[in-house]
C-alpha cells in the first residue's frame, strides 16, 4: 500500500473515530439533561467542526462549557494515537518490519547500507545503555484519577479494532465506552489541593514496575525479528548479555532544588518504597513464573545441576525451604521458582543476608541455573517466552526499581559550606562572597585530608544552619541507605546551575561530613579522598554552556575526581563498566532558551557537547551526556531519532540519560503498544547514533560562522523583547502565568526563591504559560530577525545556511521544530 494511501487511511480513521467517541459524549450529555453541551460539541455532527467556533463568546463560558471542550480534547488525542498506532500497524503489514523510520528495522538497514556487518553491530549492542529518568515537573495537570479513566478509554477504543466482534459484541463496547465518558464528565479534572510528594512518586513507580519492564521484552522481540529479517545470523542475539541495557532513574523525592518538600525524610521514604517495589514486582513475576513451569520429571528428567542447586537452596532455607518444596511435587522447575520467590528479601528489613538474595546477581545467577536447565531439556522457546522476561525485569529493576537522583542548586551547597566553616571556627562565613580562587584555595586544602569540619551527629547538625542541615541530613540518608543497602539504588547528585570548578569540588567536602568518601590508595593518582557517587555538573544558561568545557577539564583533572573516577568504575563493574571512566555531565534545554531564546540555546547546546566530549576525550574520559527535555520544543522536545540523529558527532558513545518529564510520561508511556514504541526509538536510535559516530563524519565546519551570527541576532532580539518596557506587563496579563503559579499542578513552587522576578520565575512555567495562550513565543522569538539580517547582510551565508539546512541533520532537526511551533501559533487566541 502507497504511503499516500496509509496517510488517507489514517485520516480516514481519525475522522470515524472521531464521530463514534463524539456521538457517544453527546448520547452522555442529553441522557444528562444538557443538551445545549451537546449541541455545541465539536465534531459531532451537531456543531462547527472548528472548535473555537463552538464556544460562547469567553465572558459567557460558564465550567461546563469549558469541561466539554476540555474532554473534547482529550477524546481527540486518544483518537489520534490509537490512529498512529493502525497505521504503523498497517505500513508494517505492508511494507515490512524495516521501513518505519527509528525502530530497530530501519535503523538497523541503515546501518548495513553504510557497511555494517552483523558483528559490528552485535559487538556494540551490549555497550548501549540507555536511561529514562522520570521527573515531577508541573506540567501534568490532570490528576491520576483522570488519567487512569482515559487509559479505559483508550483501551476500550482499542478493542474496537478487533474485527471479529459480532454486533452484539460492538454494542457491549460502546455502551462500556459511555459509561466510562460519563464517570470521566461526573470527575472534577483539576486537583483541588497540590499533590505531595508522596503521591508523584506513586505516578511514577507506577510506569516503574508495571510498564516499563512489559514493554522490555517487545523491544527485544522486535529488535530480534528485526534481525532476522535482514538475514543477520541469530545467534549473535541468542546469549544473555548480547541486547542493549535500559535502566531507569527519577528524581521524585530526591529533586530538592527550589523545591522545600523535598527533606531527607522524604528521600529516606522514597528510597526505601523504591526498594519495596521492586521486590514486590519480582515476587508477582516469580510467582507467574511458577504458574507457567509445569514441566513434569516423568516426562522430562531434571539434569542434575538443577536438582542440586534444588537441595541447596531448600536446606539453606530450612523449614521456609521444605514449606516451598512440599508444593508441586514432581515438578522440579515450579519448586526451584517457588524456592528462588523464598529467597527473595524483605522489602521493610534492614540489611539482607544469606540465605535471602543481598545482590540481584544472585537472583540472576540463579535464573541462569533455571534457563541452563531448560536449554538442556530442549525447551528453548519456553527459555524465550518466560525465562527471559523476568531475566531482563531483574536487569531493568534490580532491588531498587529506578536510580534516585538527588539535585541541589549550588547557592544551597555555598550557604551550606558556609555554615559548616563558620561552625568549624573557619573563616569562612563568607565563602559564597570569595573570588573563585580563594575557593580553590581553602577547598584543596579541605580535600588534603579526611577530617570532618564538624562531628555531624543529629545534635550538631541542627545547630550548623538551614542549608547545612538540609545537604548533610540528606547525605546521611544516602549513606545509611548505602551501608545496607549497597548503592545500586542511589544515583548521582546533580549540581544545578554550576558555573564554576569550586560549585563541584564543595560537594566532595559535604560529602565527606557524610561519611560518603573514603581514603583510597590510587596507582596513578596517589592516596587520597574518592567518593562513591558522582558528582555532576548541570551546565544551564547560555553563559554557563559556553565555559563548561573548561570548568570540565579542571574537574576532571582533579585528584579527587580522578580517584572517584576510577572507584566508581570498579564499583561499577559488575553491571558492565566501561573500559575507561565514566563522567556524566548534565545539559538544561529549558532554561538555556528561556536565557536567550531558541535558537541561540540548540546552538550553543550542541557546541558545548563538542567542546565537552573532545576535553573528556583528551584527558581519557568517556562523558555520558544527561540531556534535561521537557516537552516542548522550547524545552528540548522534538522526535526522539531525529534529536539522536542531530547530536554532534562523537558525542554519544552508547550510552545516554534522558528526561521524561511532567505530562510527556503518560503521553508517552501511558499505553503499552505507545510506550513500546517511544522506547524502541530511544534505544533503537542511541544504538544507531553510536555506531554512525564511529564513521568520518562530513564536515559542516563552514556553515559555523553563519550560525554564530544567526545566533547572536536571534539572541539579541530575544533579550531585546524581555527587556522592553511593558513587555511584564503584557506577559501577564496576555498569559494564564498568575493562574499557573497558583495552579495545583506539582508540588514544587513555580519560583526558586520566591521572588516575582522574571530571573526566579522557573524556565517549565514560563514556557507552559505562553503555551496556553498559544503564543508558543520561547519557541520561535528571534528566529525572524536572525534570518533576516543573514539574508540582508550576507547572502551568500544565507545561501549556505539553506543548502546545510537540507543536509545536516542538526540544522534540519532545529529548524523544522521552530517551524513546527510557528506553525502552531494562534496569537488571535
Amino acid at each position: 500500500m502507497p504511503s499516500e494511501s496509509i496517510l488517507d487511511f489514517a485520516f480516514e480513521k481519525i475522522d470515524r473515530d472521531l464521530a463514534y467517541v463524539m456521538g457517544c459524549f453527546r448520547e452522555v450529555l442529553i441522557e444528562q439533561g444538557q443538551p445545549d453541551l451537546a449541541a455545541r460539541l465539536p465534531w459531532s455532527g451537531a456543531a462547527p467542526a472548528d472548535p473555537v467556533t463552538c464556544a460562547l463568546n469567553p465572558r459567557d463560558l460558564r465550567e461546563r462549557d469549558v469541561q466539554v471542550l476540555s474532554i473534547a480534547f482529550q477524546l481527540l488525542n486518544m483518537v489520534e494515537e490509537n490512529a498512529a498506532v493502525q497505521s504503523r500497524r498497517r505500513r508494517e503489514s505492508t511494507h515490512g518490519v524495516l521501513e518505519e523510520a527509528g525502530l530497530w528495522g530501519a535503523s538497523l538497514r541503515s546501518l548495513k547500507a553504510l557497511g555494517f556487518k552483523a558483528e559490528d553491530i552485535a559487538a556494540v549492542l551490549p555497550r548501549v545503555r540507555v536511561e529514562p529518568v522520570l521527573t515531577a515537573h508541573p506540567t501534568e495537570s490532570k490528576r491520576s484519577t483522570v488519567l487512569e479513566q482515559h487509559r479505559e478509554l483508550y483501551l476500550l477504543l482499542v478493542r474496537r479494532e478487533n474485527q471479529m466482534w459480532t454486533p452484539a459484541e460492538q454494542e457491549a463496547i460502546r455502551s462500556e465506552f459511555t459509561v466510562a465518558l460519563e464517570r470521566l464528565w461526573r470527575t472534577g479534572e483539576i486537583r483541588l489541593t497540590k499533590p505531595d510528594v508522596a503521591s508523584e512518586r506513586r505516578g511514577a513507580m507506577h510506569y516503574l514496575s508495571e510498564i516499563f519492564p512489559e514493554v522490555l521484552p517487545r523491544i527485544d522481540h522486535r529488535l530480534r525479528h528485526a534481525w532476522r529479517e535482514l538475514g543477520f545470523p541469530p545467534a549473535l542475539l541468542e546469549k544473555p548479555g548480547a541486547l542493549p541495557r535500559v535502566s531507569f532513574g527519577t528524581w521524585v523525592g530526591g529533586d530538592r532544588d527550589g523545591h522545600p518538600l523535598v527533606t531527607a525524610q522524604v528521600t529516606a521514604d522514597t528510597l526505601h518504597e523504591l526498594r519495596r517495589a521492586a521486590i514486590h514486582a519480582h515476587a508477582h513475576r516469580l510467582h507467574r513464573l511458577a504458574e507457567k513451569l509445569s514441566l513434569s520429571e516423568r516426562l522430562q528428567p531434571p539434569p542434575a545441576a538443577l536438582a542440586q542447586a534444588i537441595d541447596a537452596m531448600g536446606s539453606a532455607l530450612g523449614a521456609v525451604g521444605a514449606k516451598a518444596l512440599a508444593r508441586n511435587p514432581a515438578e522440579p522447575w515450579r519448586q526451584f521458582v517457588n524456592l528462588m520467590s523464598a529467597r527473595l528479601p524483605e522489602p521493610g528489613a534492614g540489611t539482607a543476608s544469606a540465605p535471602h538474595y543481598t545482590r540481584p546477581s544472585e537472583l540472576l545467577a540463579d535464573l541462569a541455573v533455571l534457563r541452563e536447565s531448560l536449554l538442556s531439556v530442549n525447551a528453548a522457546r519456553v527459555v524465550v517466552a518466560e525465562i527471559e522476561p523476568v531475566e531482563r525485569a531483574v536487569e531493568l529493576l534490580g532491588f531498587h526499581l529506578a536510580v534516585l537522583d538527588i539535585r541541589q542548586n549550588s547557592a544551597v551547597h555555598e550557604q551550606a559550606l558556609a555554615q559548616l566553616l563558620r561552625a568549624a571556627g573557619i573563616d569562612g562565613g563568607g565563602f559564597p562572597t570569595w573570588s573563585e580562587k580563594e575557593r580553590l584555595a581553602m577547598l584543596d586544602s579541605e580535600l588534603r585530608g579526611p577530617r570532618p569540619l564538624a562531628h555531624a551527629d543529629v545534635a550538631v547538625i541542627g545547630r550548623l544552619g538551614t542549608e547545612a542541615a538540609m545537604v548533610l541530613e540528606c547525605y546521611q540518608v544516602l549513606a545509611r541507605h548505602r551501608s545496607a543497602h549497597g548503592q545500586d539504588g542511589i544515583g548521582s547528585l546533580i549540581v544545578s546551575m554550576t558555573r564554576s570548578l569550586s560549585d563541584l569540588l564543595a560537594v566532595y567536602v559535604l560529602a565527606r561530613e557524610a561519611g560518603l568518601v573514603r581514603w583510597v590508595d590510587d596507582a596513578a593518582v596517589g592516596p587520597g579522598l574518592a567518593c562513591d557517587l558522582q558528582v555532576v555538573p548541570l551546565f544551564e544558561t547560555i553563559a554557563d554552556l559556553e565555559g563548561s568545557h573548561e570548568i570540565l577539564r579542571a574537574f576532571l583533572a582533579h585528584p579527587v575526581t580522578r580517584r572517584s573516577l576510577a572507584l566508581q568504575r570498579e564499583l561499577n563493574r559488575g553491571g558492565g563498566a566501561a573500559a575507561r571512566p565514566v563522567q556524566q555531565v548534565m545539559l538544561g534545554y529549558s532554561d538555556s532558551c528561556k536565557d536567550g531564546g531558541i535558537f541561540a540555546s540548540q546552538w550553543h547546546l550542541h557546541q558545548a557537547q563538542e567542546m565537552l566530549a573532545k576535553t573528556a576525550d583528551e584527558l581519557g574520559v568517556d562523558l555520558r551526556f544527561f540531556h534535561g527535555r521537557g516537552g516542548t520544543v522550547s524545552r528540548g522536545a522534538g522526535p526522539t531519532h531525529r534529536f539522536l540523529e542531530a547530536l554532534p558527532h562523537g558525542s554519544l558513545r552508547g550510552d545516554l540519560r534522558v528526561t521524561e518529564q511532567g505530562e510527556t510520561i503518560a503521553q508517552k508511556y501511558a499505553n503499552l503498544i505507545t510506550a513500546t514504541y517511544n522506547l524502541e526509538l530511544l534505544v533503537a536510535g542511541a544504538a544507531t547514533t553510536t555506531l554512525k559516530h564511529r564513521l568520518t563524519p562530513p564536515s559542516f565546519a563552514d556553515v559555523h560562522p553563519v550560525l554564530d551570527r544567526f545566533a547572536k541576532a536571534s539572541r539579541i532580539a530575544y533579550e531585546g523583547l524581555l527587556a522592553a518596557d511593558g513587555f511584564l506587563t503584557y506577559f501577564s496579563e496576555a498569559t494564564p502565568i498568575d493562574v499557573l503559579e497558583q495552579a495545583s499542578i506539582g508540588s514544587r513552587p513555580a519560583r526558586r526563591s520566591g521572588r516575582r522576578t522574571l530571573s526566579d520565575l522557573r524556565a517549565i512555567p514560563w514556557v507552559f504559560s505562553w503555551n496556553q495562550s498559544r503564543h508558543y513565543l520561547p519557541g520561535w522569538y528571534g528566529i525572524g530577525s536572525g534570518l533576516q539580517e543573514i539574508h540582508d547582510q550576507d547572502p551568500a551565508g544565507f545561501a549556505l545556511l539553506a543548502k546545510r539546512a537540507g543536509d545536516w541533520p542538526f540544522l534540519r532537526y532545529a529548524l523544522s521544530n521552530i517551524e513546527s511551533n510557528i506553525a502552531s501559533v494562534a496569537l488571535d487566541l
